[in-house]
């Protein structure tokens, strides 16, 4: 089974806003603390189900993303984890793709890559939450798509059995192979990269694949960024005083009536 992975590299999603900066020249969001970026959540867990799947199954799995120079150090942290090869696209008229610019290139990548039983993307990025991405993806492959998934019940050569969630419950489905998942957290907990896994990262060549490699034109779909705002909210605590807790008890209740809460 051949398992293709999409990873992102995002922001570190748990740095505050107060520790954020706007690149004006580069019109980004940057860590004003100089903090590494990271590969995005759902994508990790769509590498730790590839990397599951693989050990019941044998098998390949490849990671691949769409990014700068930069995003070569998510790359290796997937192979660190256990991805057999990685694969970055890159190119500088890539830099400004909106979703369905993204599924464009990813898609040429994929088909570079060969024949795929599997493709597991994360259900969205925790940079821009936009989660189309993959639904694009999908189509432009014409591979069926479920997103998104909490469980992986059954799997076999042809087909996998999958929980789906829904907005109150989740449905059970068969869903045939090859075909495109969207991974939710709930699906499991990634693993670290181990000792062994970091050294081999460091001595995996990546692949750099731009416009002329992959044979891909003029990509449709652009963004233009005419403005970034980081919004910073500010959070203020009171200490209620009083002689015992019954008494503490009371002054809140007071407050919290004064305040239209009660």
């Amino acid at each position: 089974m051949h398992i293709v992975v999409t990873v992102k590299q995002v922001m570190d999603p748990i740095i505050p806003p107060s520790h954020m900066a706007v690149d004006a020249s580069r019109k980004q969001v940057v860590s004003a603390s100089g903090a590494p970026a990271v590969m995005n959540g759902y994508d990790a867990n769509g590498l730790e189900e590839a990397l599951r799947l693989k050990q019941v199954h044998g098998g390949k799995v490849t990671a691949i993303t769409l990014g700068n120079e930069s995003a070569r150090n998510t790359l290796k942290r997937a192979v660190a984890m256990g991805a057999d090869t990685a694969a970055l696209l890159c190119d500088p008229q890539w830099q400004t793709l909106d979703s369905f610019g993204i599924a464009t290139v990813l898609a040429a990548g994929i088909r570079k890559i060969g024949k795929v039983d599997l493709v597991l993307c994360g259900r969205q990025a925790s940079d821009s939450d936009g989660g189309q991405v993959l639904y694009w993806l999908a189509q432009l492959l014409d591979l069926p798509v479920v997103s998104p998934i909490i469980k992986i019940e059954e799997s076999g050569a042809d087909a996998l059995v999958v929980h789906q969630l829904m907005d109150e419950e989740c449905q059970r489905l068969r869903v045939e192979l090859p075909a495109l998942l969207g991974i939710s957290s709930e699906i499991n907990e990634p693993r670290l990269p181990s000792p062994k896994g970091a050294v081999i990262a460091t001595r995996t060549m990546i692949p750099v694949w731009n416009a002329s490699t992959l044979n891909v034109g003029q990509v449709a779909g652009k963004v233009t960024i005419k403005a970034l705002d980081i919004q910073v909210r500010t959070g203020q605590a009171e200490i209620i005083e009083g002689a015992d807790g019954a008494a503490r008890g009371r002054a809140l209740a007071d407050k919290l009536h004064q305040l239209g809460l009660l």
